[in-house]
C-alpha cells in the first residue's frame, strides 16, 4: 500500500519536508517511489506536483494527516474525480 507522507530534510532546527509517495512499511527517510512536492514550514511555502499527486490518489494512495491538511488547503480534492 502506498502513502503520501513527509520526508524530513534540512539542518537542525531548520527542517524542510519533501512530500513523497512511499511504501507504508518503509522508514521516514527510506527509499521513496516519487517526490511529489515539498513543504517549508519556516517560510510557509508549499510546492505540489498536482498531476502526479492526482495520479497516486486515483491509484489508491492514502495521504497522512499532515499531507491531507496541506492538500485540503490547496483544494486538490476538488480536482480529483473517480471514474
Amino acid at each position: 500500500m502506498l502513502k503520501l507522507r513527509l520526508k524530513r530534510c534540512g539542518r537542525k532546527q531548520q527542517a524542510i519536508y519533501q512530500i513523497v509517495a512511499i511504501d507504508v512499511r518503509a522508514r521516514r527517510e527510506g527509499k521513496d517511489l516519487k517526490k511529489v512536492g515539498f513543504y517549508n514550514p519556516m517560510k510557509n511555502k508549499t510546492y505540489l506536483n498536482v498531476p502526479v499527486i492526482l495520479y497516486f490518489l486515483a491509484k489508491g494512495a492514502q495521504p497522512t494527516g499532515t499531507v491531507y491538511n496541506l492538500l485540503k488547503k490547496t483544494e486538490i480534492f476538488k480536482e480529483l474525480t473517480f471514474t
